[in-house]
């Protein structure tokens, strides 16, 4: 009995997700993606309209699992700066199996300028993490663990732009002390 198609586009996305993630989009050949997923030429057309289909998907796959990830942290019952220092700490030490840097600050590099469709991807993406950071500093603001003299919103950017910025430092070589001393004085803006 054959596979449920769907089993195999969630298959294909998550391969495809991970050979883009390592390799970038224009690095990122048909035949990689055939490799990758285990999907002949035909299969991945007759899944996918096309290679940018099938990346916005994996794009989409990998904000969808970093989000809910972030969102369960922010949601918790940790003080508002241990939240913080958790999403630092993921930057400073990610998951040795997955490919290095993050697919999100790789496509913002490499296809935010000129592929309108994956800009508005990652705008909308960048807002949703902006959101849940907001929130749950602005939660520790009214509970009294940041300064009330704080700029919630502010902060929330400044965190997205340092996880973003760790994330190029370690693809650029930079040892875990550097990326946590970095992460420490990031901290102490809260």
């Amino acid at each position: 009995m054959a596979r449920p198609r769907t089993f195999e586009e969630d298959r294909a996305v998550e391969a495809a997700m991970r050979a883009f993630w390592g390799a970038g989009y224009e690095n990122t050949s048909t035949q990689a993606l055939c490799a990758a997923t285990g999907l002949g030429r035909s299969s991945i057309y007759n899944t996918f309209a096309s290679k940018h289909d099938l990346f916005q998907k994996a794009l989409r796959h990998y904000m969808d699992g970093r989000n809910a990830r972030l969102a369960e942290l922010m949601d918790s019952d940790l003080p508002a700066r241990e939240k913080v220092g958790t999403v630092l700490g993921w930057a400073v030490e990610p998951d040795p199996e997955e490919p290095a840097g993050c697919l999100v600050v790789n496509s913002q590099v490499e296809m935010a300028r000129h592929d309108p469709a994956v800009a508005e991807l990652l705008r909308l993406d960048y807002d949703k993490r902006v959101r849940m950071i907001r929130a749950a500093i602005e939660a520790g603001i009214s509970r009294g663990e940041i300064d009330a003299g704080k700029d919630a919103l502010a902060l929330a950017h400044f965190v997205v732009a340092t996880v973003s910025g760790l994330r190029v430092a370690a693809c650029g070589g930079a040892g875990r002390e550097t990326l946590a001393s970095v992460a420490r004085t990031a901290l102490d803006a809260f």
